[in-house]
């Protein structure tokens, strides 16, 4: 098979139709027409790594051409001598459908051919320079087959969105000093069909009460863990094959739209996670794409993540750089995502990243960052800030590296805010303890405020936490039944009231027992238990508190949002502490008890004079606590007490959090 010899030039855009053909046209088409949807400026900015919508040019359109519906197919394979495309409407035919080559070296196929529709199921057939045959699936298709299948389908991103009101609001949900608290969402195993638990629901069947729910809690967003492509579902959706592909296995895109609609129409924000940092190595997929390492390093020092057994993408590569910043803002653009979370963002900018000596490449200085993939970063925020101002990006980011909540200009990476796992891991381990040993950790509970305001911290109660034999997380916590309860609703009010933004994943709402398995549904049977009950009713009245008290979530990200009262009262094991918003009047008083002894008739400094109002109590009756501890309105007291001079004695339940606000 040769090479065509057919040079192009950038022809203009062809207008876009749904119309089918006419089957009594007279006109004769070749077998690909050498039409093009690219300009030289275009190329350009492929070429040069910064084109953010290469959707609109390279995969598969329907086009109309003289009267006829067929479809554009362009595809970038520059190590290939020879490209078609194959599917069901030429039996597979690797000589029948040959596209051509672009004359401006950009390595792009591309052509037209007729009567080729939406529906149509198709690969690549590529021969690469060296003679190896490939069939690939098409890297921005729009669409693929559902596994064990593999061929990518033609199909569009039409939709009649009716989410205006949204989408012209959306800002002021989704700024920084708005209360922001995420739901974490496996679309697989959020809810599988009762009668037959094996089988997973499609997104027709499960979007009302998904919205219902999360409208119920109360919370503002709706992260979804990856929803793109993948073939292997153990991986959750982190190993993507289609990149611009909502995943077959729930719907078609325009069903995944409906879905994120009904969630806008609900006033509740869609936040997607993206994996930029690594892709699996199946044949029909972007590794090896033309016989050459295209998407990928070469060298397995940069290109091969031991971790995760797959491939890192060639982040120094302008076209490979062009494919991801377009990705992510077709989600943006396409979808009307409020957001992205970005995965593993730590193992992309170091390049020993889960290396051993001699088993990574040092940057141009020597060093051990990832030059090129900060550098990607930093593009990567900069279009989103300025072309989707009123969205958000989330990092993924388990380090110290400085910088990644920070803007561009100041040497930042530009995320508008980032995971804080060391809050995560710290409060996991203290609250796993037993309440008796609780008092010789106050450090590491109290040590997340001391670095707690470098970044625009998200505090993330995530799948990973609830997976692996790590238990769900009413199981991690200490004694009995009543008291893993108590210790979760503590959690949770510490959770709501510790500044930074939220995110708690699907099941921890209700205190789900088991942990979480990707292949079986949520146990929503549990909610008709008391303790579960009382569990969804504190979440749903943390998530109304947090939205309703500006204390909570104006300076979210500032130091001027916050104070310790005490932290020294360790052999009682009672933390108290203030949340402030912008107005001097608006203040909040917190007082946590890690154990299950009650404190009655305790003494806390407030930080002003005036009456004080319980306006939260985690041991409240309807959540399942003892409803024995209750506080009502107080008058601060001239009585200097924990550095303050004004005062007030309450009434502290067991392994309960109470919020009490001024008045």
């Amino acid at each position: 098979m040769a090479k065509s010899s057919i040079q192009l030039e950038p022809q203009p855009q062809e207008s876009l139709s749904g119309q089918s053909a006419d089957p009594t046209s007279s006109v004769s088409f070749k077998a690909v027409e050498p039409l093009s949807r690219f300009s030289e400026f275009d190329i350009h900015l492929f070429a040069s790594g910064k084109h953010f919508k290469l959707y609109e040019k390279l995969g598969s359109h329907v086009m109309e051409h003289e009267g006829v519906t067929g479809t554009y197919f362009a595809v970038w394979a520059p190590n290939a001598k020879y490209v078609s495309v194959i599917g069901n409407f030429n039996y597979w035919n690797r000589g029948a459908n040959a596209l051509y080559v672009r004359y401006d070296s950009s390595g792009i196929w591309e052509g037209w051919i007729p009567n080729v529709g939406n529906g149509e199921v198709y690969k690549y057939f590529i021969v690469a320079n060296s003679g190896e045959e490939l069939e690939k699936g098409d890297p921005y298709a729009l669409r693929w087959e559902e596994p064990p299948s593999t061929a990518s389908i033609v199909w569009d991103t039409w939709y009649e969105w009716n989410d205006a009101d949204w989408m012209q609001t959306r800002g002021e949900k989704n700024k920084l000093n708005a209360p922001v608290s995420v739901y974490e969402v496996h679309l697989g195993s959020w809810l599988r069909d009762p009668q037959d638990p094996d089988r997973r629901l499609r997104i027709p069947e499960f979007a009302d009460r998904l919205v219902e729910h999360v409208k119920e809690c109360g919370f503002t967003h709706v992260e979804f863990m990856p929803v793109m492509q993948h073939p292997y579902e153990p991986s959750w959706g982190y190993q993507i094959t289609g990149y611009y592909a909502a995943n077959n296995k729930y719907g078609t895109p325009q069903e995944m739209m409906m879905l994120f609609e009904k969630l806008h129409q609900n006033g509740i924000g869609v936040i997607l996670d993206w994996v930029p940092s690594h892709f699996p190595g199946d044949t029909t997929g972007l590794f090896y794409f033309d016989g050459s390492h295209l998407y990928e390093h070469a060298d397995p020092r940069q290109g091969y993540h031991p971790d995760w057994k797959s491939y890192i993408f060639n982040y120094g590569r302008n076209e490979v750089r062009s494919f991801l910043l377009s990705n992510a803002v077709f989600w943006l653009d396409r979808y009307h995502v409020d957001g992205l979370r970005v995965d593993a963002v730590a193992s992309m900018l170091y390049l020993d990243y889960s290396r051993n000596a001699g088993e990574w490449i040092p940057n141009v200085f020597g060093g051990r960052e990832n030059l090129e993939a900060i550098s990607l970063f930093r593009d990567l925020n900069t279009i989103i800030y300025q072309e989707y101002p009123d969205t958000q990006t989330i990092a993924e980011e388990s380090t110290a590296f400085p910088g990644v909540s920070r803007p561009v200009y100041t040497g930042g990476l530009g995320f508008g805010m980032k995971w804080m796992m060391g809050w995560m891991n710290d409060t996991l381990k203290y609250f796993e303890r037993d309440p008796a040993y609780r008092k010789y950790h106050q450090d590491q509970f109290t040590f997340s405020t001391v670095y707690g305001f470098t970044e625009n911290f998200m505090l993330p109660l995530s799948h990973d936490e609830v997976v692996y034999g790590k238990e769900a997380l009413v199981s991690k916590m200490p004694g009995d039944e009543w008291q893993r309860f108590a210790n979760l609703r503590l959690l949770f009010t510490y959770m709501f009231t510790h500044p930074g933004t939220k995110l708690l994943f699907m099941g921890g709402e209700f205190g789900q027992t088991s942990e979480w398995n990707f292949k079986q549904s949520l146990d929503w049977h549990l909610l008709q238990y008391p303790p579960h009950l009382g569990m969804k009713a504190c979440v749903t009245e943390l998530n109304a508190l947090y939205k309703k008290e500006p204390a909570l979530f104006e300076h979210s990200f500032s130091a001027e949002g916050f104070e310790w009262i005490d932290t020294t009262d360790r052999e009682n094991t009672v933390l108290v502490y203030s949340r402030k918003g912008h107005s001097p009047t608006e203040k909040l008083v917190i007082v946590l008890n890690m154990t299950p002894v009650p404190r009655p008739n305790y003494r806390i400094g407030v930080p002003m004079q005036g009456m004080y109002t319980e306006i939260f109590n985690s041991d409240a009756i309807r959540f399942w606590g003892t409803g024995k501890y209750e506080n009502g309105t107080y008058m601060s007291e001239a009585i200097a007490w924990q550095g303050k001079e004004q005062s007030i004695s309450v009434n502290i339940p067991p392994l309960a959090a109470i919020v009490l606000k001024v008045w």
